[in-house]
């Protein structure tokens, strides 16, 4: 297996009707996901998640650019 980094993937959703998309790829990179956390920020009508990877970089890149592409959905990778 590549040797694996540690990553927080930020993730904000601008779009409820995203959440769907959302759940479906965190649950196909699940056997990466160290800890995840959804918070509603209901002021601004947006929802904010911290996703934490352990993962080789390819697979961090894959699943932070398919989320980005999802409709409502802005994300930003910070790596160890």
């Amino acid at each position: 297996m590549d040797e694996t980094r540690v990553a927080l993937i930020g993730i904000v959703v601008d779009d409820t009707k995203s959440a769907a998309g959302i759940n479906e790829l965190l649950h196909e990179y699940s056997q990466y996901v160290v800890a995840r956390m959804g918070v509603p920020y209901r002021k601004k009508d947006i929802s904010i998640i911290s996703v934490v990877l352990d993962a080789p970089n390819d697979i961090i890149n894959a699943l932070s650019g398919k989320l980005g592409q999802l409709e409502g959905v802005s994300t930003k990778t910070i790596y160890n």
